[in-house]
């Protein structure tokens, strides 16, 4: 029973962590989970989204040529995070990441969340807030899939509710077996997982673009 005590403590910390937060999407590791909240975006922190001036709607699902075969790099001050996205097991969340990267949600903002203690578990990043209440303005469906959350997974934080992610996003940086089927993985890390690993809360993604798969 002892070794089932450490994940399942991990997995109500990060259940609380998501039903803290106004976006649904951000898995919420307040211990060891990753949440975040894609709902309704307080009208308060609009001035702290990357273009205030744009308004951010769900496109739903992208054109294939917009989809497949592609990558992201996220640049920050501590080198890049290049991910491969996986439109095969999760087409809309691929989409509406594509959308809001190409519209240049993502540049300039942080990783406000980093689980590490008591063990290496996620970075969380994607809130234009800056404290895990933000996101786009609205929420997408939960398109959980069996994609095991081995060490450089990416996926969907969300609150309580499932279909609740919006633009909060976490990477694995240690297996975390007990949120599969349960958040929406829609990325593998390639290349840079020695710098996600170093990555603290408060550090800034400079640049997210995306780009065909090599």
């Amino acid at each position: 029973m002892r070794s089932n005590i450490p994940a399942l403590l991990l997995a109500l910390a990060l259940l609380t962590f998501g039903a803290g937060c106004v976006e649904s999407g951000s898995i919420t590791p307040a211990t060891d989970v990753p949440t975040g909240s894609l709902g309704t975006q307080d009208s308060s922190k609009a001035d702290t989204m990357a273009d205030p001036m744009q308004t951010w709607t769900f496109q739903g699902e992208l054109p294939a040529d917009k989809i497949q075969n592609k990558q992201v790099r996220i640049t920050t001050p501590k080198g890049e995070i290049v991910f491969e996205l996986l439109p095969e097991v999760a087409p809309i969340t691929v989409s509406n990441f594509v959308y809001l990267t190409e519209g240049g949600y993502y540049d300039g903002l942080t990783f406000h969340r980093v689980e590490k203690d008591p063990m290496p578990f996620v970075i969380q990043g994607g809130d234009p807030s800056g404290d895990g209440t933000g996101g786009p303005g609205y929420s997408i469906p939960a398109e959980f899939n069996s994609v095991k959350h081995d060490r450089g997974i990416v996926a969907m934080a969300r609150s309580m509710d499932p279909n609740s992610a919006g633009s909060q996003f976490y990477i694995t940086i240690g297996p975390a077996y007990f949120l599969d089927e349960n958040y929406t993985v829609f990325g593998r890390v390639l290349e840079g997982m020695e710098v996600a690993d170093q990555i603290r809360a408060g550090d800034v993604m400079t640049t997210v673009v995306i780009e065909d798969k090599k």
